[in-house]
């Protein structure tokens, strides 16, 4: 055997005598608090050798530090970089034993391998032991490492208690790194006010804030609506010397397109160029979502050539966001050559794409090319997903082919995709529209044995389908069904069983199921729907005096009547009052009371119907509607609104 080889076998020997004789002494000791069994750490040094001795005397002495310092830092970066906490392990100990030195930046190290491990509580527990076992002395740098692991874990109030905690006991400073890791942590918290507070004490503290303070504070403003003071923070910051930079306005124009403000947008977006900051991606991305969302599609259409010219390149979610636009617009042959252009520029329709422009085909009566672009979706290696076959069981369902239906989804079932309630919902809508009533119960039923899932949407669907076949006794059994199982009904569940007990002769319980309505949550109040078939109801039975308890009670709740309610109530003045009315006192009473809540739009509806029934408002009521209505920033934007129309 070679000499060198020799010792280092020596060396290996007999640090490994020392190692086991260390861990049989302190079996449960561990820089992790980790049980280690004798079995185990044989186990783990037959396949990982000891650290040997010598490359510890390849390092020079440097100041304080002993020989082979170096080397320890180094095993310690390149053990946290993997998350080798065991051999982390067996350095700390051997530096313990050896009374090394800790510095601060191995530490550091150690604590993005406990956020890289999803371990936050191991960071805080290391933290914790640095100065008492370690004798390492933290500083804010260690305090910001460790706050970055636990928000980036999600714990934040955990991240605020930490940071109490450490502030007022171990006389650390923060600094502005520090205060925007808190102010993040109290916006996702929803405690915008006091990151404000925090924001308005870092001078007191002595940390200036950054454009990192700014785009925080801004974001967490933003997503509470409160829009307004997160554009002052704009002029605040540039007052204070700080300049914003392309995501400080990406932030106020995401918050600026979401609220449906298009117009601030757009002059923030002019402000970016005056400041010096060119719109990225994220900007023109986040333009073209919010004029689709207000259904500017042509705007979003130029946006996006302009932002091709400016060689921004669109993502695959600018070009579904536009496609699903037009799809929404009835435009779906437009969206299908926008795919066209998209993919002539290198991008590919994703599953989003693809289900909304096969779903928009079929609704146009055009199966032949919905199912035309599915053949070419998948010769394109699009995998289909529950989305995708969702999109096309609902298609064949609209068009009545249940059976092409069925077998979709059969294929979706053996190709691994678990159909959810929007499958389930077209099946059995499609089902009631062809007049198979007894087959959507029994898909139900088959969804039952198959423990699916019920939800409010399902039962809604269900319940609908047989009041309107007047299976009253199978819809309570639904009804009662979907109590029990804990499904809140919404406004579509609770209309239809009221609309089914009223056909049934039933008001009272329809009444009783309206009663219950109001007491419910949002989603379950009762909307002009509702409204109109118990007005309708009441009317029939001679109630008349009811039913217009029930216009004022609709009224009070901010539900304004529509053109069905007026024909309700037209209908019954003249057929059941002796001599018959013709509706106009009613109308104009309507229209003035609605007129005094400031509700000008539903006036203006009542007023429409009223001309196209012949009956002329009265001279005063005309004149209130009419100067309302003229406000010059209404008729800018009606004839904004005509001209959108024609173009």
């Amino acid at each position: 055997m070679p000499l060198g080889a020799s010792i280092k076998k020596h060396l290996s020997v007999q640090f490994y005598s020392i190692t086991c004789k260390f861990f049989t002494n302190h079996r449960y000791f561990s820089i992790l608090n980790t049980e280690i069994s004798q079995n185990e750490y044989e186990n783990q040094e037959r396949i990982e050798p000891p650290i040997p001795d010598e490359i510890f005397r390849s390092a020079p002495k440097l100041g304080s530090y002993k020989l082979g310092d170096s080397t320890f830092y180094s095993l310690i970066e390149s053990y946290a970089s993997s998350c080798d906490f065991r051999s982390l392990e067996k350095v700390f100990d051997r530096m313990k034993s050896e009374r090394r030195v800790f510095i601060e930046k191995s530490f550091i190290h150690v604590f993005k391998a406990y956020g890289k491990a999803h371990l936050p509580e191991k960071a805080v527990e290391m933290f914790d032991r640095m100065l008492g076992e370690f004798q390492c002395r933290p500083t804010v740098r260690s305090l910001n490492s460790v706050l970055n692991v636990i928000i980036n874990a999600g714990l934040f109030h955990r991240a605020l208690e930490f940071h109490s905690y450490v502030i007022c006991n171990k006389n650390i400073l923060p600094n502005v790194l520090t205060c925007n890791l808190v102010i993040k942590a109290m916006c996702r918290l929803g405690l915008v006010d006091k990151a404000v507070e925090t924001f308005r004490d870092m001078p007191v503290q002595k940390c200036a804030p950054d454009v990192f303070t700014y785009c925080t504070l801004m974001d967490g403003l933003c997503k509470e609506n409160r829009i307004n003071e997160a554009v002052s923070l704009l002029d605040e910051m540039q007052i204070e010397g700080c300049f914003p930079s392309s995501v400080t306005f990406n932030v106020l124009i995401n918050g600026l397109c979401k609220r449906g403000d298009l117009a601030r947008a757009a002059k923030l977006v002019e402000n970016m160029f005056l400041k010096g900051c060119v719109p990225n991606e994220v900007t023109y991305n986040t333009l073209i979502h919010g004029l689709c969302l207000k259904g500017k599609l042509e705007k979003a259409i130029s946006l996006l050539d302009r932002m091709v010219s400016n060689k921004c390149v669109p993502n695959d979610v600018t070009y579904g966001t536009i496609i699903n636009g037009l799809v929404k617009q009835g435009r779906v042959i437009d969206g299908a050559r926008l795919l066209i252009a998209m993919e002539e520029r290198g991008h590919h329709g994703n599953k989003y794409v693809y289900s909304s422009l096969v779903s928009g085909l079929f609704k146009d009566g055009k199966s032949e090319e919905a199912l035309r672009m599915w053949k070419e979706m998948i010769e394109k290696g699009c995998k289909p997903n529950t989305v995708l076959y969702s999109a096309l069981v609902d298609g064949f369902c609209r068009n009545g082919k249940l059976d092409q239906a069925k077998e979709i989804m059969s294929e979706m079932v053996s190709m691994g995709c678990t159909p959810n309630a929007f499958t389930y919902s077209s099946l059995i809508r499609g089902f009631f529209k062809t007049g198979n009533g007894d087959k959507a119960l029994m898909i139900w039923k088959e969804m039952e044995i198959n423990d699916f899932m019920h939800n409010a949407v399902i039962c809604s669907v269900l319940i609908h389908g047989l009041c309107e076949d007047r299976k009253m006794e199978e819809a309570m059994m639904v009804w009662k069904h979907m109590l029990a199982k804990g499904c809140i009904p919404d406004a579509v569940a609770y209309s239809s069983m009221i609309h089914g007990l009223c056909n049934d002769g039933s008001v009272e319980q329809g009444l009783k199921l309206f009663n219950e309505m109001l007491c419910r949550e949002a989603n379950s109040q009762p909307d002009v729907v509702t409204y109109n078939i118990l007005i309708n109801a009441l009317c029939k039975q001679n109630s008349i005096s009811h039913a217009v308890d029930l216009l004022n009670g609709m009224l009070d709740r901010g539900c304004d009547p529509d053109v069905v309610t007026c024909n309700i109530f037209l209908k019954t003045l003249k057929e059941k009052l002796n001599p018959p009315q013709d509706g106009r006192e009613f109308l104009d009473e309507l229209v003035l009371r609605l007129y005094k809540r400031r509700r000008i739009i539903g006036a203006s509806r009542i007023v429409e119907v009223m001309l196209q029934k012949f009956l002329a408002p009265k001279p005063y009521t005309w004149e209130r509607v009419i100067q309302e209505l003229c406000k010059p920033r209404k008729i800018r934007a009606a004839i904004d609104k005509c001209w959108r129309d024609l173009f």
